[in-house]
């Protein structure tokens, strides 16, 4: 007996040892190396790549410090990711455990009826392994490394997600921070066109302006009181927005939106070396890689299906025909088998030419990711500069409007200019104003895509 439980602990140590670590498959290599080197619009070397830049660095707002903490404790898509690594991570567990026995211990006792007339009976008690499989060619070492790859995939799948909600939270504040700026432009435009329809209204009840100016100064007040009610009901969306990433209603004790264009900055500058390397530490990136790994740990363990599957069953204890005596007597059996397939009806090659595409699908994926990532590094670098640009460009066009208003007012108050021209002027600065504000919305908004790119945080 002693020889038997030897050998069964001896053959669970060989074939128990734990599957390779997932490793990098050559074709993933060959993919990351499909994209170019570095960007071009990149520039020199930064001192810190984005992934090493924590968001409390990166986003330095007062609001945002206080809002991505709560977000990271309360977002319920965030929890869903966490919780999905625990199942997979039991998963995994599970797939581990197949490569080790199982024993039993129990106590078992049958009387049957004899033909010849008597009871026999019969107890016994003892441990057992039963059908445990040696895994000489890898099948369930596959399947474990598989599971193992799987739970990677899931862990970045998690950093991803967490990636995204912070990026979420940060253009969610700059939305309602664009909104609060221009929900202030527009109360001075519609406070500034109520003053302009009463001199309009005076100069007409004397005689002096026509029912076309007043009608002009009226249309123009509605048009920016509906300005007004729609910017408030985009405000309350983007609050609202807010909430739900959050989780929850937002602090009483957080500041109010300034709504002052200098606050459109909530990204600290990213550094501007970016060679293209820097991919392979996305998040996604590395899910996709280790679901290529899965993929490819699939394919042994389809491919082992094909060889002898070998199994062993044995017992340890006693067995007696009463029970006082049950465990006077010593008993054991050892049961090896072996099956060979010999006819499936092709089950197990449909199983690996599926594991295979499998495999093929994943390495698509893995390529169309990297690409995917290039690309959003690229837009990110390429807008950062023709932004700041536009942002420049529309502050300069909003001096230039305003400057063309005072001088149309002071032409209209001495009869030179008509209404309309005032009128006009009124409208092209208020236009400005308005694009200048979404440009800097947009030039920030591209700052967090652009961290988000190059996986930060």
């Amino acid at each position: 007996m002693k020889a038997t439980l030897s050998l069964i602990a001896l053959a669970a140590l060989l074939a128990a040892c734990a599957g390779p670590e997932p490793r990098r498959p050559v074709a993933a290599e060959a993919a990351a190396a499909a994209v170019p080197p570095a960007f071009p619009q990149a520039g020199g070397s930064g001192p810190v790549a984005a992934t090493e830049l924590p968001w409390a660095q990166a986003f330095q707002g007062t609001r945002l410090q206080q809002l991505i903490p709560l977000a990271l404790v309360n977002n319920r898509d965030l929890r869903i990711a966490v919780l999905n690594i625990e199942a997979a991570r039991a998963t995994a567990a599970a797939r581990d455990a197949d490569l080790w026995p199982t024993v039993s211990a129990g106590i078992s006792g049958s009387r049957t009826p004899m033909a010849g007339g008597g009871i026999l009976s019969l107890y016994q008690a003892g441990v057992q392994v039963s059908a445990y499989e040696l895994d000489l060619f890898g099948r369930l070492r596959g399947l474990s490394a598989a599971a193992a790859a799987q739970m990677l995939a899931v862990q970045s799948s998690q950093q991803a997600v967490r990636t995204a909600l912070v990026a979420g939270v940060a253009n969610a504040e700059i939305a309602l921070q664009a909104d609060e700026a221009l929900l202030k432009l527009t109360r001075d435009t519609v406070a500034t066109r109520q003053q302009s329809l009463a001199l309009t209204r005076q100069r007409f009840d004397g005689g002096i302006a026509s029912e076309l100016d007043l009608r002009a100064a009226e249309s123009s007040l509605q048009a920016a009181l509906a300005a007004l009610a729609q910017t408030q009901r985009q405000r309350a969306l983007d609050e609202n927005a807010l909430a739900l990433l959050v989780g929850g209603p937002l602090p009483a004790d957080l500041p109010p939106p300034s709504g002052e264009l200098a606050d459109f900055e909530p990204l600290a500058e990213l550094p501007a070396g970016l060679p293209a390397e820097v991919l392979a530490r996305r998040p996604d990136v590395r899910q996709a890689e280790f679901q290529l790994s899965s993929a490819n740990a699939n394919i042994d363990a389809a491919r082992a299906a094909f060889w002898p599957r070998i199994t062993l069953t044995a017992s340890a204890g006693t067995a007696s025909a009463s029970l006082s005596g049950l465990f006077k007597n010593s008993a054991w059996s050892f049961a090896p088998s072996l099956v060979q397939p010999i006819f499936d009806a092709g089950r197990n090659r449909a199983n690996l030419a599926g594991a295979r595409a499998n495999r093929d699908i994943a390495l698509a994926q893995y390529e169309k990711a990297i690409q995917t990532a290039f690309r959003e590094v690229a837009d990110g670098l390429a807008g950062r500069a023709t932004l700041a640009e536009q942002r420049t460009a529309l502050a300069a066009q909003v001096d230039a409007e305003t400057r063309r208003l005072s001088a149309t007012e002071q032409r209209y108050a001495a009869g030179v200019s008509s209404a309309l021209d005032r009128l006009d002027a009124q409208r092209s600065l208020f236009a400005a104003q308005q694009s200048l504000v979404q440009v800097q919305s947009q030039r920030a908004q591209n700052l967090v895509a652009l961290y988000r790119a190059l996986g930060g945080g």
